[in-house]
């Protein structure tokens, strides 16, 4: 599942008293400026996400992964092993156990000097803009200017109604064509949403043929469409930051 293990140059700490995995651009870049690296279940033990933490600090932009797991992430086998129990698990790591960490780390990296955040989720965290609006709702603090969401996991028309009403940051969207969390019958409902809204922030649904939920993480890249595909929606998130935070 994971990539190269020893290619990771980000580094773990503690901001607000939670545990956090790290990366800095090299050379200057904009200090007040952050991006939330949201992930998926598997959170920071997966190499793939801590590379693409890296990845974004390459490209300009100081990212922090925060473990909102706290310690209990899905195991990073469970998809090759059986036993593991993922609804208990679910269960255990609703909204109300995994907002206060982030929460927790915003404020720090406010007390820091942050002012602008951006935000990129991927399955989990991917639920996390279209059920939180601006990502404020509980915390008050305005958090996110910019927001990328690739196959978010367990949303629905409903969600983005909710967002396109209360949130103020532009939305990107990476949907695939196999996803049972967000599946494509749901495309054409959600960019009607936001095209009746007139989201004025901005709005961009992005697809990838051939691809499956967690391909923007976890996709073969011994594929070579699956690699595109992964690069892509990496090189849209990007690009996507760069335009609006």
């Amino acid at each position: 599942m994971s990539m190269c293990a020893d290619c990771v140059s980000g580094k773990l700490e503690v901001i607000g008293g939670v545990e956090c995995y790290t990366a800095t651009p090299e050379g200057d870049y904009a200090k007040d400026k952050m991006v939330l690296y949201l992930s998926d279940a598997f959170g920071v033990p997966l190499v793939n996400n801590k590379l693409l933490v890296d990845s974004f600090a390459k490209n300009g932009f100081k990212t922090v992964m925060m473990d909102y797991f706290s310690g209990d992430a899905v195991p990073v086998d469970y998809l090759t092993q059986s036993g593991f129990d993922v609804q208990a698990w679910a269960t255990r790591h609703g909204r109300e156990a995994t907002r206060p960490p982030l929460d927790k780390v915003i404020a720090a990296l406010k007390e820091q000097g942050v002012e602008d955040f951006g935000a990129t989720g991927y399955c989990f965290g991917g639920q996390c803009f279209p059920r939180s609006g601006d990502m404020s709702s509980t915390s008050r603090l305005t958090v996110s200017q910019s927001g990328h969401d690739s196959h978010p996991s367990m949303t629905f028309p409903d969600d983005f109604e909710k967002y396109v009403s209360t949130a103020s940051a532009p939305l990107q969207i990476n949907s695939c064509e196999f996803d049972q969390y967000f599946p494509p019958e749901n495309f054409p409902k959600v960019d009607e949403i936001f095209a009746n809204a007139k989201f004025a922030p901005g709005y961009e649904r992005l697809y990838f043929e051939g691809c499956k939920h967690g391909f923007a993480v976890r996709g073969d890249i011994s594929n070579p469409k699956i690699k595109a595909a992964k690069e892509g929606a990496f090189d849209a998130s990007v690009k996507w930051l760069k335009k609006y935070l």
